[in-house]
């Protein structure tokens, strides 16, 4: 419980200050916890950060497994990743701006990036995943490369997160959700 409560306070507060500013003494106070709590939990502002990636990873791995399990064709998984209660997510999961601002933390963590590679590719896997399924519950044997397909898609939810938090007014919430529907009926393998 208390590592969950220091999550959502270091959201809030890198949110607020971004990673840089952030000090672990915010952190603690918004989360009404003393520097000793903090400690208990992680040495380190770049530990709890790490730990945030971890539990984004396993989250959204677990959710998506599960959204598979229930809708296992292309329309049904897209339609109910589109009505997905969002507001249960982790911090990542919630906050586009939370998540770039982790993006670029990974990008100058030179001595974690190898670590931190392992969960992007675990989410590129999960993806390529949920392409593979879905394209052989929906009759297509043969799908583009799905490691390659997955590579695709996480690059380009990350595009469309960027370009919300830049403008807003003309990037809905459910662009990239969007946007594979309309790549699918590009490139000839929408569902029936």
């Amino acid at each position: 419980m208390t590592r969950e409560k220091l999550f959502e306070a270091a959201a809030r507060v890198f949110e607020d200050q971004g990673i840089g500013g952030a000090s672990i003494e915010a952190i603690v106070a918004a989360a009404g916890f003393t520097r000793g709590a903090f400690y208990s939990n992680f040495n380190s502002k770049d530990e709890l950060i790490i730990a945030m990636i971890e539990d984004h990873v396993e989250q959204s791995i677990r959710r998506n497994l599960d959204l598979l399990a229930r809708h296992n064709n292309i329309a049904d998984f897209l339609d109910a990743l589109k009505t997905m209660d969002r507001s249960q997510q982790d911090p990542l999961g919630r906050s586009p701006l939370l998540h770039m601002e982790m993006i670029l933390f990974v990008a100058r963590a030179e001595k974690r990036r190898p670590e931190l590679a392992e969960r992007l590719r675990a989410r590129r896997k999960l993806i390529a995943d949920i392409v593979e399924t879905t394209s052989k519950n929906g009759g297509k044997n043969k799908v583009l490369n799905p490691a390659w397909t997955g590579a695709i898609l996480l690059a380009l939810e990350d595009g469309f997160r960027l370009h919300r938090l830049i403008d807003p007014e003309t990037t809905p919430s459910d662009s990239f959700l969007r946007a594979i529907t309309d790549l699918q009926k590009a490139i000839g393998i929408a569902s029936a």
